[in-house]
This record gives structure tokens, sequence and C-alpha cells, in this order.
């Protein structure tokens, strides 16, 4: 019997998919530290708009949840989105020259819309289970690059404008949600996975990962300035 997470299955399985995702080049041009500003703000501010949409997911979580700890885990990831990583975000944005009214009438690019719709049609046809993995090259992704990026002693630390991003993905507070949202992936999948089920888990797990993958492409190409 597989000790293996649900998550280290989906990956291993989805291996190619997951390379592409984690070792972008945009990943690899914060790691230098020569990512285009241009670029950066772009994904900040499409970034912001995700975040809206991601707290709608953890809404539908919540009433997708069939128990009292599901709904709870939910609440608490809507809470911390809405209360603690929005406004941080918001914050942050302020440091590379966006203001909110400009975050919230900037119109999502064809990428946001199209993970972030997936993520919520996942979640209304399917289970919680259906949602949360398609959330999870997201939520457990960043914090693997996160953490791999801190790691590297290629990485650039000293003088790299995008180390706050690092350190954010690679802290202890956002390891614990990503630990957290692997750890109830585990719990569900004990309840509800089964053999006939793994390939549409696979597929959406996968769909999601390239995906994500879309979003950091849109970062690199960002809109002419007016």
């Amino acid at each position: 019997m597989t000790t293996a997470s649900l998550f280290e299955r989906l990956r291993a399985a989805a291996a190619a998919e997951w390379r592409a995702y984690t070792n972008h080049p945009f990943v690899q041009g914060i790691a230098a530290g020569t990512l285009p500003q241009a670029c950066f703000t772009h994904y900040l501010t499409q970034d912001y708009l995700f975040l809206v949409q991601f707290a709608r997911a953890y809404g539908l979580a919540a009433f997708k949840g069939e128990t009292l700890a599901d709904i709870r885990a939910a609440a608490a990831a809507l809470t911390a989105i809405v209360e603690t990583e929005l406004p941080m975000h918001i914050a942050y944005c302020r440091d590379w020259g966006l203001r909110e009214p400009d975050l919230e009438a900037t119109h999502e690019a064809k990428e946001t819309l199209a993970y972030t719709r997936f993520v919520l049609d996942r979640g209304l046809a399917g289970d919680l289970l259906d949602l949360l993995v398609a959330l999870a090259p997201c939520v457990i992704g960043y914090g693997e690059i996160g953490r791999a990026l801190a790691a590297d002693p290629a990485t650039r630390r000293t003088g790299n404008p995008y180390d706050a991003w690092i350190a954010t993905y690679a802290g202890e507070d956002y390891q614990r949600v990503a630990a957290a949202h692997a750890a109830q992936m585990d719990t569900l999948a004990g309840q509800r996975e089964t053999a006939g089920r793994w390939p549409s888990l696979l597929a959406s797990f996968r769909t999601a990962t390239r995906l994500e993958t879309d979003f950091w492409s849109m970062g690199l190409n960002p809109p002419p300035l007016a």
C-alpha cells in the first residue's frame, strides 16, 4: 500500500506539466532578480484579481463541505484571503506603484479567467475533493516554488527586488497553509477516492497545472503602456 500523499501521487503522474510550471522562465527570472519590472507588476495586478476569485472558490468550498471540519477549514481560508492576504497584496502592490483603484479597474486577462473559472467549474460540477485538487497547483505549488528558491544557493537574495516574494512563499506561515491543504486532500481522498476516480482527479490536476503555467507566461507578456 502506497504511503505517498494524494498530492505527491498527482505531482508524480503529472511530472512534465509540473516541471514546466515550477521551472518556468518567470520563476527563473524571480530567482535571478532579472525579471523585468513591467512583467512583475502585470503579474501582481492579475494576481490581485486571481485572489478575489479564489476567495469565491473557498466560499464554494464551505458550501461543498460535508462536515463541520470542512466548513471551518474553508471559512478559515476565505477569511485569510479577505482579511490578511488581499490587504497584504494591496500593500505590496503599493510598493511597486500600483494603487488599489487601479487594481480594481483592471480587466482580467484571459489566462486569469481560464484558471479561476476552471477551478470554480470543478467545484460546482464535483465535490470538495475535486475543488481542492484544482486549487492544489496554486496553493501547494507556490509553497514548493518558494521553498525551492529559498534553498537554492543559485537564487539571488541580496539585492534581488523579488526577495520579499520568495520569502513570503518560503516562510513558515505559507508553508503551513500548503501543508494543511495537502492534509485535507488526503483526508478527503481516504473517504472518497476510488480507482475509478483517479483519472478524473489527475486530469483536473494536469489542467490546473497547465493553466498555472499559462499564468506565468501571461506575466511575461505585459500589455503595452497606454
